[in-house]
């Protein structure tokens, strides 16, 4: 048994070799191996599973290779990449590629692979190529949209940006620069909105061709068209022509500030708005930057705004310039535009008849009027600051790239106002959350520039010497260098000798333009011997695999098996790599991986109670020492096994035992679990029967069953953090498994759950490798430490996410990924200066695969102010979003639901209440006036409450998991969590010639929902086909293969048949699996069944399929 070593003690390893010359942080590996990042979500699916029901051939994009006498095995062929051509990008040649220690030579285990081509630098790709696949260097922003396949490009600061080379017009942007346009008119009858409406979403990389030999060809690769791709990204292309913004003016609002204010609340608690005291909301005689006038109207004297503190930044469909002066009325949806100021507006009543008088009966609206996304084909260049001020950042699910002029790219941290306010009152008066959500390994578009790393030797990076933050471009240096002010916490410190330099005649320091922290808002530093307490961790990975009678019989076991077989190649080579597996079901199985050894020998732990590691070495060895070992040993697992009759589980002493052999290391552990834990140490019972009864009774204790069910696992998990041990958990089960209480451990150790119910042999091994292969093979970082800092008159709150926090002002992190994010919640303790900036900082210390121990500092600077109608203006609405959703769902397990869909409804009132209230002049009643910045809010937050975190129906552990989802969920993937995208797929062949390749997105709403259509619905996580009644039994063959509606499978796998219509949606679905970076499973459901509802299975939830439709 491995003596235990306290957190932070020195252990006896050898010194991390050096790192690759130019080596790149934000990649782990060669790129054949890595597959450029995104290439690790290959698209396919294993041939069939023992012990399964019969299957289709494979129909996905690439088949893993694994080999001949694997239970998955099957012959493939590859095709290779065609060559890349980079896309420009401004500034100077980046220089040398990033290198990587090349790949031992070894005998081929499988079938061959894609390669990458010659061309293709081992560094971070600067683009993708027009006219085929693009390479996986980096993910692009979720819910982007193309310039490349026709959208235009549009600069953030309005400058022509030849160097990304540009496209052809797009359809408006949904994210424009005028601070107020006008709001609809929304009676308050019978006004329902629509959920489901178009959405910009995210997008990935495109995965190389490969096809199957005989029956149905694999799901075959993606093939580009000309044209706009609605929701995804293709990047600039050199010889497209640049197409200045269009579209009509919008209207804005005037402020009129009442004599009280309501009193409302920024958290889930939010009480409907009473009336104390108003705060002064200060006005101004100057332009109102945000707005613009329809041409030919005379400006009217003042502005009720005041003074701009930032430039603006033009959009697609961007506004014209502003009229110094301008105020405009509010303008209603679907109503004209107003008149000129010195013309009186008419009263305009809730709703009226086409010849103007009102209506009689309940009143209504033009459906089309209600405000919906509308997607954007256009790549946003956006410069983050200008002309010393900082631009406020483009949307979330929007494509953009970013030029880091001195605040951090908005991937790595976004804030939900993009103006703070100067005291708490004004906050409070908003009914708006100010929070941060940080993304620190977030991947970058292709076409930015890499992140610098920079190295200060043993004395380490320069940092303030009263609140430790870290040099960053907003640091004012005085006295010719000699000394700086920090900017975080106002104290004057000494300049370092060996870093001074003499300022320039514009008060900044004569290499601040070579030196990248001083003029970058995002950088990595080289951490020095003073921030490690031992050696750097090595690149440990631990499977531990159930194997009781329920996870052979369903196939769970040998799709597990397979799984980790395939990805052993893309484990990080060199010394540093270290792998060991175990078994369980009622007892423990390791297994003695030794070279020496003829084969694995498997050491049986028989107590669950008390769990111990048999050998304190060979347990975990290293993978160039018993790779073969650990091929053969998972091929013949599922064999060993296979007359198993043992139903327990062990779960909670397996990962014990495991953390066991890990704890004088640390590493990811990966578990693969598919039954209730029954025996031994966190033993669980069943708690479904009792939560079921709970919620149709309507009990207020039901809530509670999304609650761990004692204390052991979690107690476990605080220990696995304080050693580094990160905890995956991939269930693949049938049955409930109680995820409230199993998933305390990834979420407390920065893993993650991954769910496959109910688990199929047929459909769900393919999906299970392709997530265990971007879950080794992503950025990702170890045993790490991360704090925010702020300016003086803010401190951090909270911070919510999958960690472990020991200490109130940090958060450790034994694993960190691209794909987490952590929201920090701010608060004031201090009045800020109007005028003023406020900065915040995020570092974040961690572990490279390779051993290296770095730095990355994140620096955002925004302006402070004092007055209401610059918060709303500058409001973030997807990271606004991101807090409700986040909030809403860490208040699941301790408020009944009927609280929490109170509690989020009662959020958004509140702030469209302060706004009418505080910035609206002109209004009736029944009106909804709408701040342009939030419009989408209401449709959002309607959508939330339908989700499946907060309808009553559902399992449990569909909503547990829902939760554990939610928790490290990044920015861009929220609003498509919720409201998911839709689009016809039964009409593919008449997206002909330069149509994009994914089909436009339909609205959400019943009415656009024909009998005789197919639709496909996804959210990023799972997706859906829908089928009409009256489908032509045509085109139910072409796509899949059946002749009537009555013949669709219970379980289903895409395949691809010889036409062009089964060709096209197996590109269209493997296309949005890449932007989603995720394999999204595909159910099929149809119009008809016996109550004459459709069921909806999104997350393994049943839910009313008009009932999802917003109507």
């Amino acid at each position: 048994m491995a003596a235990p070593v306290p957190p932070g003690a020195p252990r006896a390893t050898n010194a991390p070799p050096p790192p690759p010359p130019n080596y790149n942080p934000n990649y782990q590996r060669t790129p054949d191996s890595l597959a450029e990042n995104m290439q690790n979500l290959q698209i396919n699916r294993p041939p069939s599973v023992p012990n399964s029901t019969p299957r289709p051939p494979p129909s996905y994009i690439q088949s893993p290779a694994s080999r001949p006498s694997s239970p998955y095995s099957a012959p493939q062929h590859s095709a290779p990449f065609p060559g890349a051509v980079p896309v420009s990008r401004p500034g100077p040649s980046p220089g040398p590629q990033t290198g990587f220690p090349a790949r031992p030579g070894m005998a081929p285990t499988g079938p061959p692979q894609s390669t990458f081509p010659p061309n293709m630098a081992p560094g971070r790709p600067s683009g993708y190529p027009i006219s085929q696949a693009p390479p996986f260097g980096s993910r692009p922003p979720t819910g982007s949209f193309p310039s490349a396949m026709g959208g235009q490009i549009t600069t953030s600061s309005g400058a022509p940006p030849s160097p990304f080379g540009s496209s052809s017009a797009a359809p408006p942007s949904a994210f424009l620069a005028s601070g107020f346009s006008a709001g609809p008119v929304i009676p308050p009858v019978a006004a329902r909105s629509g959920v489901f409406a178009s959405s910009p979403l995210s997008t990935g990389p495109v995965m190389p061709p490969s096809s199957a030999p005989g029956g149905p060809i694999s799901n075959g690769p993606p093939m580009f068209a000309s044209g706009a791709l609605q929701g995804g990204p293709r990047y600039p292309s050199a010889d497209n022509t640049m197409q200045p913004p269009v579209g009509p003016p919008p209207t804005m609002l005037s402020t009129q500030a009442p004599s009280q204010p309501p009193t409302m609340r920024t958290l889930l608690g939010s009480t409907v708005p009473n009336v104390p005291p108003s705060p002064p909301v200060q006005t101004a005689p100057t332009a109102m930057p945000f707005s613009a006038a329809p041409p030919g109207v005379p400006p009217p004297s003042g502005s009720p705004y005041g003074l701009q503190t930032w430039p603006t930044q033009p959009r697609q469909v961007a506004p014209p310039l502003t009229i110094p002066g301008t105020v405009q009325p509010p303008r209603m949806f679907g109503m004209p535009q107003p008149p000129p100021p010195n013309q009186p507006m008419a009263a305009v009543p809730p709703a009226m008849s086409q010849t103007g008088a009102p209506l009689a009966g309940p009143s209504k609206i033009d459906p089309n009027q209600i405000p919906r996304p509308i997607p954007n084909a256009s790549v946003i260049l956006h410069e983050t600051r200008q002309g010393n001020q900082a631009n406020p950042p483009p949307p979330a699910t929007s494509d953009y790239i970013v030029r880091d002029t001195g605040n951090c790219s908005p991937r790595y941290m976004r804030c939900t106002i993009n103006q703070i306010p100067c005291t708490v009152d004004l906050l409070t008066t908003s009914g708006m959350q100010l929070a941060l959500l940080v993304q620190p390994l977030a991947l970058p578009h292709p076409s930015e520039e890499p992140i610098q790393v920079v190295d200060f030797g043993e004395s380490g990076p320069v940092r303030c010497s009263r609140c430790k933050g870290y040099i960053n471009p907003f640091m004012k240096f005085i006295d010719q260098g000699r000394r700086f002010i920090c900017n975080l916490c106002g104290f004057t410190d000494e300049t370092p000798r060996d870093y001074h330099c003499n300022l320039g005649p514009d008060g900044r320091r004569r290499d601040a333009e070579e030196r990248p922290e001083l003029c970058r808002g995002t950088v990595e530093f080289a951490a020095s011997k003073e921030y490690m307490v031992r050696e750097p961790m090595p690149a440990v990975f631990f499977f531990l695999i159930d194997v009781s009678m329920n996870a052979i019989q369903t196939g769970a076991t040998a799709a597990a098996c397979s799984a980790i077989n395939q990805v052993i190649t893309d484990l990080p080579e060199g010394p540093r790599t270290m792998v060991g597996i175990a078994t369980f079901d009622s007892t423990i199985h390791f297994y003695n991986l030794k070279r020496a050894l003829q084969q694995p020998l498997m050491l049986i732990v028989p107590d669950v109670q008390d769990v111990y590691t048999p050998l304190q070495t060979d347990v975990i060895v290293q993978l160039s020492e018993c790779r073969q070992h650990l091929e053969l040993l998972l091929e013949n697992i599922p064999t060993m096994f296979q007359n198993n009759r043992i139903a327990e589980s062990a779960f909670g002493a397996a990962i014990k035992a495991a953390f066991l052999a890990l704890k004088s290391t640390g590493g990811k552990l990966l578990v693969f679990q598919s039954v209730l834990p029954s025996v031994g140490i966190g033993a669980l019972s069943a708690r479904e029967a009792e939560g079921r009864t709970n919620i149709i009774a309507g009990e207020k204790e039901a809530h509670k069953l999304l609650q761990p069910a004692d204390k052991t696992l979690k107690t476990m998990a605080i220990e696995f953090a304080e050693y580094q041990v990160c905890v995956d958990v991939f269930i693949t089960t049938q049955n409930y498994v109680d995820i409230a209480s199993i998933a305390v451990i990834p979420r407390t150790t920065g893993g993650q759950v991954y769910y496959y119910y109910p688990f199929s042999a047929l459909s769900d091994p393919a999906k299970l490798y392709n997530d265990l292969r971007w879950n080794i093979t992503r950025p990702q970082g170890f045993e790490a430490v991360m704090r925010v800092r702020c300016s003086q008159g803010l401190q951090v709150q909270e911070y919510s996410g999958n960690f472990c926090k020991r200490i109130p002002t940090d958060v450790d992190l034994p694993g960190i990924d691209c794909d987490k994010a952590i929201m920090v919640t701010l608060k004031h303790d201090d009045k800020l200066q109007d005028g003023s900036e406020c900065a915040f900082q995020c570092a974040l210390l961690y572990t490279t695969v390779y051993g290296q121990r770095r730095i990355r500092v994140t620096t955002l600077s925004l302006p402070c102010t004092s007055m209401l109608s610059n918060l709303f203006r500058s409001a973030d609405l997807d990271t606004q979003f991101a807090c409700f959703l986040k909030q809403a769902a860490s208040e699941i397990p301790s408020t009944p639901l009927s609280q929490v869909r109170e509690q989020v409804t009662n959020l958004c009132i509140n702030i469209l209440h302060s706004y009418r209230k505080f910035c609206a002049t002109v209004s009736s009643s029944g009106q909804l006036i709408l701040p342009e910045a939030l419009k989408l809010l209401p449709l959002y937050t309607l959508a939330l409450i339908k989700s499946t975190g907060l309808r009553t129906d559902g399992r449990i552990d569909d909503r547990s998991f829902w939760i554990n989802y939610v928790s490290p969920l990044s920015t861009p993937l929220a609003i498509p969590l919720v409201y998911p995208r839709m689009m016809a797929i039964h009409d593919l062949n008449s997206h002909e010639g330069d149509r994009p390749l994914i089909p436009p997105t339909i609205p959400l709403s019943s009415e656009h929902v024909s009998d005789d259509g197919i639709y496909l619905l996804e959210n990023g996580d799972d997706s859906l086909i829908y089928i009409g009644n009256s489908v032509n039994p045509e085109i139910l063959r072409q796509l899949f293969g059946i002749s009537s509606v009555e013949e669709i499978p219970s379980q289903f796998v895409l395949q691809q048949y010889d036409n062009s219509l089964s060709k096209k949606l197996n590109e269209v679905v493997n296309e949005i699996r890449l932007q989603r970076c995720s394999y999204l499973r595909i159910k099929l459901c149809r119009k008809g069944d016996a109550s004459g509802d459709v069921v909806l299975l999104i997350h393994g939830r049943r839910q009313d399929f008009k009932r999802t439709l917003l109507c």
